[in-house]
């Protein structure tokens, strides 16, 4: 039986009360709650899917007839490699940090992430490495050697000018924030779980986030490494590709891709992880072979680190390599298909509800089985000789990418929506921006499969008339646009949820985990009373006893971190620093780093208690929110 308040208080000898409440703005600059940094990272990911969107089209717009000339070629060169680099880094990456950052904690019972200081870090510091790279377009050329960067296309030799240097140095500091990210997720889910929460109870989307953060923790540093030689070879004369000088370029391609392919699993895997959240829901079933599911995120996440060469087979390795890295790519396949099979026997004699988050975990089904299909056949080294380079690889990592990592966070993001605002979004425009993504995504990209078959090469401005290529862009440049409309009617569906939207209850899906039992949105502390984790979707246990999650503490005072807007100094001098590296302007880049030494000195003395939440506080927000 819980002890009175009092008494409880009464051992609570120092409680410091909260701050009085900043300016929203202010609020958000400095704040290191874990939901409102995911807040902004969702922001920052939708921008950039915008971004690269736009760029999308007017390349589709150049290609929609042969010869056009709406762009020139060298904008071209531009619009493909700020597009694939806004759509990868800034994008699909802050989307996936997004959902992290606002669900994880509260899915494993947690009030924060392990280091929420870190967590703002993270945050800003991949906000001013997008920036850096998307001004290149107002300070010169933007980069043009694509978003892999090959050596020596990417070298200032082959690519002088600016652009590419923005892209480097960039690309280093949202990677910083990427590293520091992952290991906040890594130590938040290993030492923050609820009582009673084990590792084999852990929600399949935290499952995805833990396997996902050790894939950012080995895969960036190789990337580091590499973007680290690049900005030593661009702006202080090193040769570590540069083959006329005694490097090679082949180097820059393995460091590359040994991050490169990981980053697929990446970005999919914690869209896995909703699809799996979004499935079990919507088919009020516990998920099919929970175990088998784990197991097959792990084997993902560890094959994925030996497939790199699979993008590397026409470089000349040989016959034996080709062959190790054809198998192990093909192996991947056994996992996947676990997973598949699984949320297929889900659903099976389940009670499907087809609201707008399934109908999206149900596009994405098909979308992403038919990119794992594509990627077996690229997986074989004779047939990938002929397919390389070709406009049928562009469709298989569409498939794969916005198959799996679009449709699922759009899955995700409908799903928590209601959790994360406590607004409802309109399920009729719920339906419309699926089906309009649906039909516009694979008339966008199925032709690209026959277009490359037909001898299309990727990354060409334009193409002859009379090659049989015309119909194939003309579908893709009508269906990109389709997409394009399946945003607006997105953005329409947010305004409506925020102005006409039904209030959401705490549950408003019937759902199965942790973060459905706090009210809806979220309050600042996740939970009054940390709850007490007695299965496998603990709420449904609770549902089912007619009772609600026991807690595993008295109601006390709750501890939380203070804001900071030291977080947003040290990025701001990370910038001035970058900007300044890219001119050779040494006493900016010295004033840069100073600035990053001196919060970094202040936050180290700074001797933060913190705040305290009282029971009073928090009792007043679950009563009202109720």
């Amino acid at each position: 039986m819980a002890k009175p308040l009092e008494e409880v208080l009464s051992h609570h000898v120092h409680t410091v009360e909260a701050p009085h409440k900043r300016h929203w703005l202010l609020d958000y600059l400095s704040t290191v709650d874990h939901k409102k940094i995911g807040i902004m990272y969702v922001l920052i990911g939708v921008f950039y899917l915008l971004v690269g969107g736009v760029e999308a089209l007017l390349m589709r717009i150049q290609l929609f007839v042969p010869n056009n000339q709406f762009v020139s070629y060298p904008t071209f060169n531009e619009l493909f490699t700020m597009h694939g680099t806004n759509m990868i880094f800034f994008a699909a990456m802050p989307l996936i940090f997004g959902l992290v950052n606002l669900i994880m904690p509260v899915q494993i019972g947690a009030r924060d992430v392990a280091f929420p200081f870190m967590n703002a870090v993270s945050l800003w510091f991949t906000f001013v490495g997008a920036l850096l790279v998307n001004i290149s377009w107002f300070f010169g050329p933007a980069p043009s050697a694509g978003w892999f960067a090959y050596t020596p296309i990417g070298l200032d030799k082959y690519t002088p000018g600016t652009g590419m240097d923005f892209y480097v140095i960039g690309l280093q500091i949202a990677g910083f924030g990427s590293l520091m990210g992952a290991i906040n997720f890594i130590a938040t889910i290993l030492n923050m779980r609820a009582p009673g929460m084990t590792l084999l109870r852990m929600p399949l989307f935290t499952w995805t986030s833990l396997v996902t953060s050790g894939l950012i923790v080995f895969g960036f540093p190789p990337l580091t490494v590499g973007l680290f030689l690049y900005m030593f070879e661009r702006l202080f004369g090193g040769h570590f590709f540069d083959a006329t000088m005694g490097g090679n370029p082949l180097l820059w391609t393995h460091l590359f891709w040994i991050f490169g392919h990981p980053e697929v699993y990446i970005v999919v895997l914690p869209a896995f992880g909703m699809i799996s959240e979004v499935v079990a829901t919507f088919s009020r079933k516990r998920i099919f072979g929970y175990t088998s599911m784990v197991i097959a995120t792990v084997l993902i996440g560890f094959i994925g680190f030996m497939v790199w060469v699979h993008h590397m087979f026409t470089v000349g390795l040989g016959a034996m390599a080709n062959s190790i890295f054809a198998i192990s790519t093909m192996l991947i396949g056994i996992p996947t298909g676990m997973k598949v099979f699984n949320w297929l026997f889900t659903m099976w004699g389940g009670q499907i509800r087809f609201k707008p988050p399934m109908m999206f975990a149900l596009g994405f089904l098909p979308t992403f089985v038919i990119g794992g299909f594509t990627g077996v056949m690229l997986a074989a080294a004779p047939a990938d000789f002929q397919y390389h380079g070709s406009y049928f690889v562009v469709a298989h990592f569409h498939y794969t990418l916005i198959g799996g990592v679009v449709f699922g966070f759009f899955a995700g993001l409908y799903y928590w929506f209601p959790k994360i605002t406590g607004r409802m979004m309109s399920e009729v425009l719920g339906h419309i921006n699926f089906w309009l993504m649906f039909i516009g995504f694979h008339l966008t990209f199925f032709p690209m499969h026959l277009a490359g078959l037909f001898g299309m090469p990727r990354r060409v401005p334009t193409y002859n008339p009379g090659m049989g290529l015309e119909i194939w862009n003309q579908l893709s440049t009508i269906g990109a646009f389709i997409m394009g409309v399946s945003m607006i009617v997105f953005a329409a569906n947010v305004v409506y949820a925020f102005t006409k939207g039904k209030v959401a209850g705490a549950d408003p899906w019937d759902a199965r985990t942790l973060e459905w039992a706090v009210p809806s949105p979220i309050p600042e502390y996740n939970f009054a009373q940390t709850p007490l984790v007695r299965g496998l979707d603990p709420l449904w246990i609770a549902k089912e006893e007619g009772s609600t999650v026991p807690a595993a503490e008295p109601l006390g005072p709750i501890h939380m971190p203070s804001n900071s807007f030291l977080p947003l100094v040290m990025a701001v001098g990370l910038f001035i620093a970058g900007f300044a590296a890219i001119y050779h302007r040494l006493f900016f880049i010295v004033l840069g780093l100073e600035v990053i030494a001196l919060a970094m000195f202040y936050h180290s003395l700074n001797d933060d208690e913190g705040h305290h939440i009282l029971p009073e506080e928090s009792t007043r927000v679950r009563e009202v929110r109720a």
